[in-house]
């Protein structure tokens, strides 16, 4: 029964993936970092990452990207998928490696958990957002530790039990070379792309981190709805607008940068970054009485 459907899931997760490579080469109108990002969450999630990516990233027809996209909704799945994307591929990798080395489950976990969040800071939010910071990578880094911290934080909630439990309860499943490893790591990623999201509409909300750019000119954006890309080439001569439909430019169109990202003050940044730490060790601690987490 199980083999059956991890038959169905990986056959649904070929198409899907293919869809949306297509989609990107030939629709995409968002920067390559955005594209990347969908398609790396799609090999991970299958039909699930092709499902949103369509519900929230992808034009329906040539000029409405920036109206289909304008939604806090969709602003803060599409900024997810940075996060997503680079914490699940250094999950991934760090999990196939791993388990050579005959560690107890908790230091499997734990360095599961440092490899996701250096791809996810230092490749997919820092180095992919570089252009945001005129070139300045460790400027980058500074800017995105918070929110990429919070935000792997809660992925991690979601994707150590599974990890976990399914680890120990289903054998074969940590070897990268047996199907059922992809099987566990996709059910584990769906799991944390779950647990993620709220904080996630809470940073784009309050403008802590960026939500879906639409690249400069290459949808002709609707007025009053543009957005700005990532990469440098495309910062310069744009300016950045409230993706939920406020101007705070002048009457002529010429808008100011009243919407550029901000930052918490330092004692309020340790504390969304205590507290999710909290969450994510009590989902270990809670973990621990299903199958024990040793070191």
């Amino acid at each position: 029964m199980l083999d059956g459907a991890m038959i169905v899931w990986f056959t649904l997760t070929g198409f899907s993936v293919v869809f949306v490579v297509w989609d990107s080469l030939f629709n995409g109108v968002t920067s390559w970092v955005q594209r990347i990002a969908w398609i790396l969450v799609t090999f991970y999630t299958g039909p699930v990452g092709a499902f949103f990516y369509l519900l929230s990233c992808r034009r329906p027809l040539p000029g409405t990207h920036d109206a289909f996209t304008v939604a806090t909704w969709k602003q803060s799945l599409n900024s997810e998928m940075h996060c997503l994307a680079g914490d699940a591929t250094g999950i991934v990798v760090a999990a196939s490696i791993v388990p050579v080395f005959g560690l107890a489950n908790g230091w499997d976990a734990t360095i599961e958990y440092l490899a996701g969040f250096v791809s996810g800071l230092f490749i997919f939010q820092a180095l992919m957002m570089i252009g945001m910071f005129n070139g300045d990578y460790w400027k980058a880094v500074r800017k995105t530790f918070f929110a990429e911290t919070v935000s792997m934080n809660m992925v991690m909630t979601g994707m150590i039990p599974v990890m976990l439990i399914l680890g120990t309860w289903w054998p074969g499943s940590e070897s990268a070379l047996s199907p059922e490893f992809w099987f566990r790591m996709s059910l584990a990623t769906i799991a944390g792309g779950v647990l993620a999201y709220p904080i996630n509409y809470w940073l784009v909300a309050n403008h802590l981190k960026h939500g879906c750019m639409t690249l400069p000119d290459a949808d002709k954006p609707a007025v009053r709805l543009g957005h700005t890309s990532s990469e440098p080439s495309q910062m310069l001569g744009h300016q950045h607008m409230d993706h939920a439909g406020m101007d705070h430019g002048s009457s002529d169109g010429h808008h100011d940068h009243s919407m550029m990202m901000k930052d918490l003050p330092k004692a309020q940044a340790i504390a969304w970054i205590a507290g999710t730490y909290v969450i994510l060790f009590a989902a270990v601690w809670v973990t621990n009485f299903v199958v024990p987490v040793r070191f």
